[in-house]
């Protein structure tokens, strides 16, 4: 049960980060800058807690700099020596977050095929941002060069929170060597964010409110768990959260029209007690758009947005059975 609330308050902390972006988007004018870390302190103080956090994922077997028309995109590479030759799946993380939030799920992906994860440009992490992301387009651009320059002809990609709509962009505007499609509870996918839950989520994330009162509203939004500020995955993104700013465009919202354009199967993974979404609209706007005969939606009743570090073994056997089908 600690572990389950422990991940409860993990994915509050991105949902909040996400809600208060979002507001921050249509109450401010965008002044052309690009993200980036606010100060050198900053920076080093998110360095310190990335390495410490990496410190418990497996050792990867690649750390490979991609370059790209916006920005130099951090990428590792994990495997198993018994899954060589099994198409890899790359994760990309919820707002806010990097390659640490894995943790809860690396070991047993492994166990099925090599993982390519990559800290997403515009976000705190090791990818730098170099040319001003404006557009979705431009979302979709870089990741696909990334995918061009990646060895395997094609990959799985599988994408969290805000990184399932960044993988649902790229598919939908560059196929091309995405084998499959997998979005685990993904925002702006299939349905919209309450608003109030955006509300809600304000005094969690802005650093000028009183910690105990951030904390209590966080608690809230995470059904009551307490925060552990020793967590090391808490711990980075409550960091990234005060030491960068984030100028990405706010997300485009995929439409059920747009989703019957997808040509690869799909598998749509959604949260029972998200506050992302109304998981059950959400899961019939998937069930009724998605076109092709192996994609599926699958409604895990129980969990909530933190459903990677809640159900990480069920999880793993959901997306491992689809892939088998397909395999």
């Amino acid at each position: 049960m600690k572990r389950k609330k422990r991940w409860i308050v993990l994915g509050s902390i991105l949902f909040a980060i996400l809600a208060i972006l979002t507001l921050i988007g249509f109450l401010f004018r965008d002044d052309g800058s690009m993200s980036g870390f606010v100060t050198a302190e900053g920076r080093k103080e998110y360095m310190t807690a990335y390495r410490e956090a990496m410190g418990y994922l497996p050792k990867p077997a690649e750390s490979l700099k991609i370059r790209t028309d916006f920005g130099e995109v951090q990428v590792y590479k994990f495997q198993n020596g018994d899954t060589p030759d099994k198409t890899p799946l790359l994760l990309l993380p919820g707002k806010g977050s990097a390659t640490p939030m894995w943790e809860a799920n690396l070991n047993d992906f492994l166990e099925h095929r090599p993982v390519y994860t990559l800290d997403l440009i515009g976000e705190p992490g090791l990818s730098t941002e170099t040319s001003r992301i404006r557009t979705a387009a431009d979302q979709a651009a870089w990741l696909q060069q990334v995918l061009d320059q990646l060895p395997e002809s094609e990959l799985h990609l599988l994408g969290l929170s805000f990184g399932g709509w960044s993988a649902a962009n790229a598919a939908l505007k560059h196929p091309g060597n995405i084998q499959s499609l997998i979005l685990v509870d993904p925002v702006y996918v299939f349905g919209p964010i309450p608003f109030k839950m955006i509300l809600a989520s304000i005094p969690a994330t802005v650093p000028i409110v009183p910690k105990p009162i951030r904390e209590k509203m966080l608690s809230y939004i995470s059904g009551g768990a307490e925060v552990d500020d020793s967590d090391p995955t808490a711990k980075l993104i409550e960091t990234g959260m005060r030491t960068f700013k984030s100028k990405l465009p706010m997300p485009e919202t995929i439409k059920p029209e747009q989703l019957t354009e997808l040509k690869m199967p799909v598998l749509g993974i959604l949260a029972g007690k998200s506050t992302m979404h109304d998981s059950k609209k959400s899961y019939e706007a998937g069930v009724n758009s998605l076109r092709d005969p192996l994609s599926k939606m699958v409604l895990f009743e129980d969990a909530s947005h933190a459903i990677n570090g809640e159900y990480p073994d069920a999880l793993s056997e959901t997306i491992e059975a689809f892939l088998d089908k397909l395999e």
